[in-house]
């Protein structure tokens, strides 16, 4: 007969064993030897797990620190992993009053060769931005998952989604090659479980998990080194001001500051000035940090400690798993400033020439210099990013082309933006482009003149920076019909799907000017791949003059002459205003039709259009 006291030890076994037979999640969910940076904050979660202690006896491994969340069902485990630290599996021990409840594996991966040198994107680069929903569709099996939240595809419902995927972007990676890229920007592709309108990926509800509609993992470090192979880089999308609201975590949150305004919620007022503004009212810089993108997406706090270490190894996690070569980061100055100089520098320190580029939509150059590294700034933050996305030039480019009215066709507007310069500490890292997934096609702005198309491009893919080229924009996309529309935006490359009656993969069902474009933005961006001239060059302009804008790009050994026409007839150009940068030289080649001649004093430009020369 068993006594009292072994009755009762039998049956507070037989109560709690089940309680805590499983964790839901160790976060993150694997990770490396060999890491510059030996400490590790594991997020652990599953019921009343809070209430237990952790031990682990694997060498090379320590726990520095156990912390409990406001939530019992949370731990908060610092590790230290010393050079010594072998790749293996381990057990961590759970216990409650000295009894060993359960144990739970957990990995330590070897590192592969290079990712601690991964090279980032340059000016030597041109990036293809991609909205995976709306490029292809090279797997319909993936297009519904019930266990999701929402429960169809539906091509003509703009805000839907339409079924493009990883597989998609795998099947047309030759097409992207060939066309003359060397990387590509996928907007974010983890799980968006909500309940609609989340095809664009931005209201993300797992850190740690690819949204099933997309594929899996596999598929997407498949991605990684398919792309590798044929030259190109691979971009994270990432998104650490807000989450979805459907995100595990919002029914039990690890600590009520987890979140901005987790009672009652405030939307941003987006005034993004208030990071430099010497007046600015201590309300509105905390309602543009803490305030709520839009409702559906809460405002994390960076301010939190665990959460920021969350985020911060999160991304460190799918650099060193996919490795990445960039970072686009979305939202960026609504963030905590302290929080972003430790993101920053955390990830440059481990992966030192990696690149990272931050979102300020501000048109204001002063208010996008602020954040990029090097930056002297007089509130102190001092990050680590190494570009901005140029909005401000990308405004100028769409308004110079535009304007008619002005005695230099408006093109003093690219003469004077490029002289702000000054205000960059890095000018040559900043992202250029003519538009992206959050604004109007670069075709609708240009009111769908296919001349000031190419004269736009040619711009972009010529001047200082690093060029990001919008999917699509090759076969003239556009949003005309309803302007400021994000899901016509963000429409269907043509012959991504079976059904489709033309294709921009093969130019199949294209019109002429569309092949035009195609054709013309292939022959530059082939050109660009070997330029140093492009990639590294000086940069010369002179002032426009009667609808022209003349600039050069130039080092020791090579001169490019870049002459923008926006008059209606043919304009014959005066070089001698040029001498201290044609210097002597009399050819020119031609870079977009491959045709040589010589010019004394004058040059003839046709009408409304760009010349590309390669001097000699």
């Amino acid at each position: 007969m068993l006594s009292k006291k072994t009755f009762l030890s039998a049956l507070f076994s037989f109560i709690w064993i089940p309680i805590f037979a499983q964790l839901e999640r160790i976060e993150p969910k694997n990770w490396w030897v060999g890491m510059k940076d030996q400490y590790l904050q594991l997020m652990v979660y599953g019921d009343k797990v809070g209430e237990t202690t952790p031990s682990i006896n694997y060498a090379g491994v320590t726990i520095k620190k156990v912390h409990r969340a406001e939530s019992k069902n949370y731990l908060f485990i610092d590790l230290i992993i010393s050079s010594s630290a072998k790749p293996a599996t381990f057990p961590i021990t759970f216990k409650k009053e000295g009894k060993t409840l359960f144990t739970q594996s957990y990995s330590l991966l070897p590192r592969k060769k290079n990712t601690a040198q991964l090279k980032g994107f340059t000016p030597a680069d041109v990036i293809y931005l991609i909205t995976p929903d709306r490029f292809a569709n090279g797997d319909t099996t993936n297009d519904v998952i019930s266990s999701l939240r929402e429960k169809k595809i539906d091509r003509k419902n703009d805000y839907g989604r339409h079924g493009g995927d990883i597989r998609g972007i795998i099947n047309n990676l030759d097409y992207i090659a060939a066309m003359g890229y060397t990387a590509i920007w996928p907007t974010p592709m983890l799980e968006n479980d909500m309940p609609n309108s989340s095809y664009h990926g931005y209201a993300i509800t797992d850190y740690y998990k690819v949204d099933p509609r997309y594929g899996t993992l596999a598929e997407y470090k498949e991605l990684a080194d398919k792309a590798r192979q044929k030259g190109l880089k691979l971009i994270f999308d990432g998104v650490v001001n807000h989450s979805g609201s459907f995100y595990w975590w919002m029914k039990d949150l690890p600590f009520r500051n987890w979140i901005n305004y987790p009672d009652s919620i405030q939307i941003t007022n987006h005034r993004r000035t208030v990071n430099q503004d010497p007046y600015a009212a201590t309300a509105d810089k905390e309602l543009m940090v803490k305030g709520w993108f839009v409702r559906q997406m809460p405002d994390l706090n960076q301010q939190n400690p665990f959460l920021s270490a969350f985020l911060i190894q999160n991304s460190i996690w799918w650099i060193e798993t996919l490795e990445l070569n960039g970072i686009r980061q979305d939202t960026y100055p609504y963030s905590e400033k302290k929080f972003l100089e430790q993101w920053t520098c955390k990830i440059m320190n481990e992966y030192p020439a990696f690149s990272i580029v931050g979102e300020e939509w501000s048109t204001n150059p002063s208010i996008a210099a602020y954040w990029q590294q090097g930056k002297l700034n007089n509130s102190g933050y001092n990050g680590c990013l190494k570009s901005t996305m140029d909005f401000p030039m990308q405004a100028t480019l769409v308004q110079a082309l535009t304007e008619t009215e002005a005695w230099d066709k408006g093109l003093v507007k690219l003469y004077e933006g490029l002289a702000n310069d000054f205000v960059y500490a890095n000018p040559e890292n900043l992202l250029v482009f003519g538009d992206n997934h959050d604004m109007d096609r670069l075709f609708t702005f240009l009111k769908k003149d296919v001349d000031l198309m190419q004269m736009a491009l040619s711009y972009l893919l010529t001047i200082r920076g690093i060029p990001q080229i919008y999917y699509g924009t090759e076969v003239l996309q556009e949003n005309s019909a309803k302007p400021g529309d994000h899901g016509l935006i963000r429409s269907d490359f043509p012959g991504g799907w079976k059904e489709d009656g033309r294709n921009g993969f093969t130019g199949a069902g294209l019109t002429r000017e569309q092949l035009r474009i195609q054709s013309f933005l292939r022959k530059l961006l082939n050109w660009r791949k070997n330029k140093t001239v492009i990639h590294q060059g000086n940069t010369k302009h002179f002032g426009p003059a009667k609808g022209v804008y003349v600039y050069f790009r130039y080092n020791k050994s090579e001169t490019v002459m870049v002459v923008m026409n926006k008059n209606t007839g043919v304009t014959m150009l005066d070089t001698n205003r040029f001498t201290e940068m044609i210097n002597g030289k009399s050819q020119a080649t031609d870079v977009v039709s491959g045709n040589t001649f010589s010019f004394g004093n004058e040059i003839s430009v046709p009408a409304k259009s760009v010349l590309i020369l390669e001097l000699k």
